[in-house]
């Protein structure tokens, strides 16, 4: 459906992205994640038409992707990391004006408004002005501004930030239904939940780069350790930190301890009375199997991004 062919975007002495290559199939929830700076954004703008690559190509639906090419560029809805609305008028009003800019007849355009503000549960508050919406409610009309022609494909540029919970549910609720109704939908993120949580296959990009891509399954497979034993970090666990270096490697984080144990240590009830016999508790120790955070930070480093 989506395909892109080793396509690669400087700007001036800075190369933003380099051969990326992937395909994206109808019906997918297809993440991309990134840390700041990592060329996410760069990507979609590509996607959508709003940059030209350098080198290489991508097409939709067997059409070639390009700035002067608005039939297929009608078929691809796309929702900013920016609030893209007008801040003095009305919801209703905010999509009348981008309704008339996909060229909906005002018969259907009324109608489709009144849908895509159900959907997004803003019905009720249609003739109130923008700019006195909370965040939560900006971001979800900016989801219905990208609805309105009902695209095969909407590209979520990190749709979610600066909310509060509930409106981040409410936001993957509608889009997890959106899905489940057939619309393919590629989302950039950098938080690690929603992607586990939504996307059905991931890329991770970083320094402009595709540097894993797959199922979950498939990328936690790419770590050599799939499982964790931490250990919360308290006064007390502190002082006997020390000496878990005869059960493996201690790496220490902000909150916690993880504890990679050698191999004369691969059973859990050796692991658990070692611990015991060093004075820390069960209740201090959690084992779970890796996620896509640990796969993220394994491959993309921790150190932080500005």
């Amino acid at each position: 459906m989506l395909k892109i062919n080793y396509v690669d975007k400087h700007f001036e002495k800075v190369t933003a992205l380099q051969n990326i290559n992937l395909s994206i199939e109808k019906g997918e929830f297809f993440g991309l994640l990134g840390p700041n700076g990592a060329g996410k954004t760069t990507l979609m703008n590509l996607i959508v038409g709003y940059l030209t690559p350098d080198s290489g190509s991508i097409s939709f639906q067997g059409e070639l992707v390009a700035s002067d090419n608005l039939n297929v560029r009608k078929k691809i809805g796309f929702v900013p990391q920016d609030i893209s609305l007008f801040q003095e008028i009305t919801a209703y009003q905010n999509l009348k004006i981008f309704g008339k800019l996909y060229e909906l007849d005002n018969k259907d355009l009324s109608k489709k408004i009144d849908e895509v503000l159900e959907l997004v549960r803003l019905n009720e508050r249609k003739h109130d002005i923008v700019k006195e919406f909370s965040g939560g409610m900006k971001r979800r009309l900016n989801l219905a501004a990208s609805l309105l022609h009902d695209p095969p494909i909407l590209l979520c540029d990190e749709p979610t930030v600066g909310v509060d919970p509930q409106s981040r549910n409410a936001i993957f609720d509608m889009l997890y239904n959106l899905n489940q109704n057939g619309k393919t939908i590629v989302y950039t993120t950098h938080y690690m939940e929603e992607a586990e949580r939504l996307c059905s296959r991931l890329a991770i990009i970083d320094n402009g780069n595709i540097i894993a891509k797959g199922t979950l399954v498939d990328l936690i497979n790419l770590m050599e350790q799939k499982e964790t034993i931490r250990i919360q970090k308290t006064a007390a666990t502190q002082s006997k930190i020390e000496s878990l270096n005869l059960i493996g490697t201690v790496n220490e984080y902000d909150f916690y301890y993880e504890l990679i144990p050698n191999d004369s240590f691969n059973q859990h009830s050796k692991i658990f009375k070692m611990l015991e016999e060093n004075g820390i508790p069960n209740q201090f120790i959690q084992i779970g199997r890796a996620n896509l955070e640990d796969v993220f930070l394994n491959l993309t480093g921790r150190s932080l991004r500005d």
